[in-house]
Order: C-alpha cells, then sequence, then structure tokens
C-alpha cells in the first residue's frame, strides 16, 4: 500500500501522520483498530491476522 493512501485510513481516525514513517504509522493504525501493532516487526507468519490490511506489504 502507498503511503498516500496509509495517510488516508489514518485520517479515519484522527491520526496526526507528521512525519512519520510508514511502518511507525502503520502501527500507530494498527493500534487504533485495536490489533496488535505488529507490521514489519518480523511476526508476520505468526500474528493470525490473515486478512490484515497491511498484510501484503508485512515482512
Amino acid at each position: 500500500m502507498k503511503l498516500e493512501d496509509i495517510k488516508e485510513v489514518a485520517k479515519k481516525y484522527d491520526i496526526k501522520v507528521g512525519k512519520l514513517k510508514k511502518a511507525e504509522l502503520v502501527r500507530t493504525v494498527q493500534v487504533a483498530e485495536l490489533n496488535d501493532p505488529c507490521f514489519e516487526t518480523g511476526k508476520a507468519a505468526e500474528c493470525g491476522q490473515a486478512e490484515c490490511l497491511w498484510r501484503e506489504d508485512c515482512k
């Protein structure tokens, strides 16, 4: 997902994007969604969130 698309999702949660990097922004959105902030933390294989919006970009 492109950064601009992520920023649009963040706006829905009233998250101030500022100078957050992509991974930081996605994890902030994950917390707002009441999910584990696991994006790019190496837990993709074990997170159990197969339907995660960020799954395609996760490592």
